[in-house]
């Protein structure tokens, strides 16, 4: 069966989805994009999704063509038309086509772009067993020049420092800001537990505010736990007790080695199972 895809109303094969080559989109990496997933069939924190969405959107003056209402219904609609019950979509916004040029009001049309489909970012062992990531030279881009909080279709940042994770062999990367201060790795956020209680970067950091991230925070929370949003550095990450990353795709996933530092024993932690076993239970709740 054919994956099918939204643009712009309507649901085509995959071998059709086309937009113009004059989207600024495609052209200056002008829009923005959501990664949600669904479990059962039902979209997990659509809501926050779609309100971080229209931030992004907002904060570069593009105008989302559509109601959130609609936005909503189309996913569900995108989500059904492929059979997915336990998948991935990615939510795309461009600023539409237009001339050679970097001016946005000399485009027309802006692109709403859904596609589902079925997604495991890392293998089980990962999951059973831990990742290794490394640090990468790439820092993240300085918050002045480009705000973290913006989901904008340009991810070369994300990109280089995943370039440097795989040449060392790794599938994540950490990323420090300006500072040299910890922020995140190129596709999820970062947690540390050390003595019981759960420490991660703050979003003065330069860090995306996760919906997994938030999500972790508040079962933590609920389960007792102290967290902390507070500076860290690299030193802070070999010390801890254990390591884990959260994101839309990877859910929790616990690492085990850091720049070849072994992260506690080298196996995920307690608080690590704990966490990860609440969020899975989580993303089932009605």
């Amino acid at each position: 069966m054919s994956t099918k895809v939204y643009i712009s109303g309507r649901l085509c094969p995959r071998e059709e989805a086309k937009i113009s080559v004059f989207d600024h989109g495609l052209l200056y990496g002008d829009g923005v994009f959501e990664g949600l997933r669904s479990y059962g069939g039902r979209v997990f924190r659509l809501e926050e999704h779609l309100r971080r969405l229209w931030d992004s959107a907002r904060a570069i003056s593009l105008e989302i063509p559509i109601s959130i209402h609609d936005m909503a219904s189309a996913v569900q609609q995108t989500l059904e038309a492929n059979h997915i019950q336990d998948g991935y979509v990615r939510l795309i916004i461009t600023r539409g086509a237009g001339p050679l040029g970097l001016d946005p009001n000399e485009t027309a049309d802006p692109q709403v772009i859904i596609i589902a489909d079925h997604i495991q970012l890392y293998p089980r062992e990962f999951y059973e067993k831990g990742l290794e990531i490394i640090t990468a030279s790439t820092i993240r881009n300085h918050p002045a020049a480009l705000s973290p909080s913006i989901k904008s279709l340009n991810y070369l940042n994300n990109i280089l420092a995943k370039l440097e994770g795989l040449q060392a062999g790794c599938v994540e990367a950490l990323m420090l800001n300006f500072k040299g201060e910890v922020a995140e790795c190129t596709g999820d956020n970062i947690f540390l537990v050390r003595g019981g209680e759960l420490f991660t970067p703050p979003l003065d950091a330069g860090l995306l505010d996760g919906i997994t991230r938030r999500a972790v925070i508040d079962l933590a929370r609920e389960a007792g736990m102290v967290v902390h949003e507070t500076t860290l550095a690299k030193d802070d990450v070999y010390a801890a007790d254990e390591c884990f990353l959260t994101g839309s795709a990877a859910e929790v996933v616990p690492v085990i080695k850091v720049d070849q530092c072994v992260i506690g024993d080298g196996r995920p932690g307690p608080l690590t199972r704990q966490l990860t076993s609440a969020f899975r239970e989580l993303t089932r709740k009605p």
